[in-house]
């Protein structure tokens, strides 16, 4: 079989112990092709860490890229500009590997030409938690295509059946080389703190390259979900946060998505997020609802002050920085 090259890219922020298990799963890999792209954010490490990334990229084993800025979508298009693999795959820098799982992405890939993306399944700890790790879905409904409210029905942590799926998580996706190069596709900076959305807003664009996602639920991971670092430079408590959150949201919808689509997609946010109703489930005192409209609506003028901006800037920040100093 002529198997794709892979570039593995792990973006990197405040990851210590964590980040050094997920690399060692990944340099275990019995794959025959591919690189390891690190594009790490973190300022100073412990020197446990430092130490090891410094053996592995002196031994040629990683590439390792220091950066002095924080943007999960930044520090994405910095590897893939960088990246030489047929096959651009992302996973999370708190994450678990099973053998066998660079195989299970790339066998899409050689199988069907129409696939661009693979989504992998997530072993999330939080979500197998809740449901208490007993819950099993065989087909998504119809509602986990519908760009407006896909996002409350898509399921990639219990769902067993491999099919077409409208996004992926970024914690386990893949891409076609062709999806950056010849379709020019990019991340999209302006999704700002945990960039919640950012894999979203990336999927959804891939709708007009022809290609389909593809869920694999052989291309398996588990997602530790550590509560410190990767994108947790922001408390998930923080006014700041919450803003951003929902500025993120919106200015999705607002990309991507017709004004029907949106209409249903910012009531579903406000029943869910807002009122904390399922599949939320948040409390629904009536402080904390004032609380979280407040924060609704300030992300919602932020994001339309995004989306007005966007006429006479793209808001590819870092790109800019490195084409410049490139």
């Amino acid at each position: 079989m002529d198997w794709p090259t892979i570039s593995v890219v792990i973006p990197t922020y405040n990851r210590e112990e964590a980040l050094r298990d997920t690399l060692a799963d990944v340099l275990k890999q019995d794959y025959p092709h591919f690189e390891v792209i690190v594009a790490d954010q973190t300022r100073t490490h412990e020197p446990e860490t430092q130490t090891d990334l410094q053996e592995l990229a002196d031994a040629g084993k990683i590439s390792w890229h220091r950066l002095d800025w924080a943007s999960l979508p930044g520090a994405r298009n910095y590897a893939v500009r960088r990246a030489k693999g047929d096959i651009i795959l992302f996973i999370d820098d708190d994450v678990q590997l099973p053998a066998g799982f660079l195989d299970a992405h790339a066998r899409n890939y050689i199988d069907n030409d129409q696939i661009g993306a693979v989504a992998g399944r997530v072993f999330d700890r939080m979500k197998l938690g809740d449901s208490g790790g007993s819950l099993t879905v065989e087909t998504l409904p119809p509602e986990a295509m519908d760009p407006g409210i896909a996002w409350y029905y898509i399921d990639l942590v219990h769902t067993v059946k491999p099919q077409q799926v409208i996004s992926a998580r970024g914690c386990n996706m893949s891409f076609r080389r062709e999806i950056f190069d010849k379709h020019g596709l990019h991340f999209d900076e302006r999704f700002r703190g945990s960039a919640v959305r950012e894999e979203s807003d990336f999927c959804l664009r891939i709708r007009n390259t022809g290609y389909i996602i593809w869920y694999d639920p052989d291309a398996h991971l588990v997602h530790l979900g550590e509560e410190v670092g990767g994108c947790h430079d922001i408390s998930a408590r923080s006014m700041q946060y919450q803003i951003t959150f929902y500025h993120n949201h919106f200015f999705m919808g607002l990309k991507n998505l017709t004004p029907g689509q949106c209409g249903r997609f910012f009531a579903k946010l406000f029943d869910c997020h807002v009122l904390g109703r399922p599949p939320c489930n948040k409390g629904g005192s009536p402080l904390k609802v004032a609380a979280r409209l407040n924060f609704y609506t300030l992300g919602l003028c932020k994001a339309i002050a995004t989306q007005i901006q966007s006429t006479w800037t793209d808001g590819q920040i870092y790109t800019r920085q490195d084409e410049l100093a490139g």
